[in-house]
């Protein structure tokens, strides 16, 4: 089966520092890919690279086996999606948030509600179409960001720490949601975080990141069982494993 995504001698800096060297990175289509490790391991430089958000060095994108630079960087980014630790709602209500995306890509006013108030109920918010998207709570907020992404129908979601700043109930229902309709609807993801035990609910593959650099790869049971080196397996006690 051909990569959905491969990146290739990925490099960049920031303030003048190598934050980010991936030689290879390859995601299957609808695998679920975790990015793992300590703040500052290059996880979210890593996202932004990927999704052309930020400049790099050096480095080679490569989706559905063409150069990211012949699809042309907008048409790409219209194939994948992003979701952030906050939420960056707009100031309206929650289905003309999730609409915004579709009515972008040229859907009709009509057409990208529907899609947006059948994304609203995937993620269990249905209820909440009315209401401003600046008067939720946390995990309302965070499950109208994803079910914003969900919309566009992307071939890849990518997702930078999207529970970390819910409480731990919250963040295990949610993660265990999302989990569920990644899975029923196929699509592919990277979700970079910094608890594994979160994307346990998620992921076929965990790769763990230090210093820019991955460390380690493989299925989380593999990872969590043979840790490469003192890192991994220092990062395995602090994230609970058992």
């Amino acid at each position: 089966m051909s990569n959905l995504l491969s990146v290739d001698n990925l490099k960049i800096h920031r303030g003048g520092a190598l934050v980010l060297d991936v030689p290879r990175f390859l995601v299957a289509p609808e695998e679920k890919v975790a990015v793992v490790g300590p703040n500052g391991a290059g996880k979210s430089s890593l996202l932004l690279g990927i999704a052309c958000l930020l400049g790099r060095e050096s480095g080679t994108i490569t989706f559905k086996g063409a150069p990211v630079a012949k699809h042309g960087e907008v048409a790409y980014r219209r194939t994948i999606a992003m979701v952030f630790q906050e939420p960056l709602l707009f100031d309206t209500t929650v289905l003309d948030n999730v609409a915004e995306g579709l009515r972008i890509r040229g859907k009709s006013r009509s057409d990208a509600r529907d899609i947006a108030r059948d994304s609203l109920e995937l993620f269990k918010v249905g209820h909440l179409t009315g209401r401003s998207a600046h008067k939720l709570s946390g995990g309302e907020a965070q499950r109208v960001s994803l079910a914003r992404a969900f919309a566009v129908r992307p071939e890849l979601l990518l997702m930078d720490e999207p529970f970390s700043s819910l409480d731990l109930p919250t963040r295990i229902v949610l993660a265990e949601d999302l989990g569920r309709i990644l899975h029923e609807s196929g699509t592919a993801a990277i979700i970079a975080t910094h608890d594994r035990i979160e994307a346990f609910h998620v992921v076929d593959r965990l790769m763990v990141m230090d210093g820019g650099k991955i460390i380690q790869e493989g299925t989380p049971k593999e990872v969590m069982a043979q840790p490469a080196n003192a890192f991994v397996a220092a990062f395995r006690r602090t994230t609970g494993a058992s």
